[in-house]
């Protein structure tokens, strides 16, 4: 269960919301930064931030400091990590005190309100040699909507897969090697699954909590208004989005109990051969080898599931250096060098992430599946995907926002509110806590 714990650990990383903080401070003098920072002296110590990393990945952390270090004479990395609780007031309390360290490790849900207030580097001020290294959609999740600049370099990435059932394919009459790609496809297959499961087993589960937001996104449907201030979800095509989610519901393509159940009940259900379908990321197989052997040896791997424009989503995580600190240079270049290929990809063989930066996409560890095994077809599946995917989750779609919308949906899908009714009063209520 170690390994579980590692690779759930890292990729966890990207759902949360919070990350931490502490002391900046430095000196100047020394070797030139490579991303072409405005104070170019790269020397003195600097304070880099992670969140609950220690200790799985002690090793792999420490050499690429030790590496630093070592390149850049002079320079001294205090590494802290901070657990997961109290993360969230430690940061907003050094923010405010102005005691940030020198390169903090965020994603861009809790990073764009303090990008916002000013907080970190405009990097294509402060490093604009940088921005060619990395995949567009995880450089440009860092922007502020309506603004220019970007304030984090991508660190580590996941893309999610579609993970199903061969045994239970075959048995409902489906070709196990072809997979669904679409919304169309999938819904076809979940009807064709269901029914001939019969009660036994589904087609699949709706996670209504992780899936909803990014689904709307991917058929198109416009979340927020270009300045990024007012929630404009309620749309036709949203509304006929919900009437086909409850329609499967009322059909018997999902578990009736799933409709309030989250990710973490959608894996449950899956390694317990209760439904067929299960898009989430590849650090699942190894979990579900561990925990489910049968249902591990009976499962394969397609592409992301995809509306008419085919753009992927994808979970970010990021490094920013606050304004506040006062060794910027050696903070830019060490973000820089953590974030580079060699060090991605190495960090990639440890935990079941991918790299941001376009070159590291093209190591044999991503392309090559010649050993045959399902997880080295995900990674390069995943992979491939990266490119051309964005986060497509609104940074403003916290937690209050995703209980409103998903509180809403589920009403319709129980027919206690029209789709139209449930979308319109989500967007009402969601605009009322972001002051939209």
């Amino acid at each position: 269960m170690r390994n579980s714990a590692r690779i759930v650990g890292a990729a966890a990383v990207l759902l949360l919301t919070v990350s931490g903080c502490g002391l900046g401070s430095g000196d100047a003098g020394g070797k030139e930064s490579p991303t072409g920072a405005p104070s170019s002296k790269v020397t003195g110590k600097i304070n880099f931030q992670t969140l609950q990393l220690k200790p799985d990945f002690d090793k792999y952390i420490n050499g690429v400091i030790t590496d630093f270090e070592t390149q850049n004479p002079g320079t001294k990395v205090n590494w802290v990590d901070i657990p997961y609780e109290g993360a969230q007031e430690r940061l907003v309390t050094d923010a405010t005190a102005g005691t940030l360290p020198d390169v903090v490790n965020l994603n861009p849900q809790f990073a764009q309100p303090l990008e916002k207030e000013g907080l970190f580097l405009d990097l294509a001020k402060a490093a604009p040699k940088a921005q060619a290294m990395y995949v567009p959609g995880a450089w440009d999740s860092f922007q502020i909507p309506g603004k220019t600049g970007s304030y984090g370099f991508p660190w580590y990435l996941t893309s999610e897969v579609t993970m199903y059932n061969k045994d239970l394919f075959t048995k409902a009459g489906l070709d196990p090697a072809t997979p669904p790609a679409t919304f169309e496809d999938l819904w076809a297959d979940a009807d064709k699954l269901a029914k001939a499961g019969n009660g036994e087993f589904y087609g699949l589960h709706p996670a209504l909590d992780t899936s909803f937001i990014t689904d709307l996104a991917k058929l198109g449907v416009p979340l927020l208004n270009d300045a990024g201030t007012e929630w404009t979800f309620n749309t036709p095509d949203a509304a006929a989005y919900v009437d086909r989610l409850s329609k499967m519901y009322k059909a018997g393509v999902m578990p009736k109990d799933s409709l309030t159940q989250t990710h973490a009940d959608q894996i449950e259900a899956y390694q317990a051969g209760r439904i067929a379908l299960f898009p989430s990321g590849p650090n699942f197989l190894k979990i579900i080898k561990e925990n489910a052997p049968a249902i591990a040896k009976a499962t394969g791997v397609g592409p992301q599931i995809t509306g008419p424009h085919g753009v992927a989503n994808m979970a970010v995580m990021g490094l920013l250096v606050p304004t506040t600190s006062k060794n910027q240079a050696t903070a830019l270049a060490f973000a820089e060098f953590m974030t580079n290929a060699k060090n991605q990809v190495a960090f990639s063989k440890i935990v079941t992430v991918l790299p941001s930066v376009t070159g590291a996409l093209k190591d044999p560890y991503f392309t090559d599946v010649s050993d045959g095994t399902i997880e080295s077809q995900a990674r390069k599946i995943s992979a491939e995907q990266i490119p051309k995917a964005v986060n497509q989750v609104p940074v403003q779609f916290d937690d209050r926002i995703k209980a409103v919308v998903i509180g809403k949906i589920q009403l319709a899908m129980q027919g206690q509110l029209t789709s139209k009714d449930a979308l319109d009063q989500a967007v009402k209520e969601a605009n009322l806590i972001t002051g939209g």
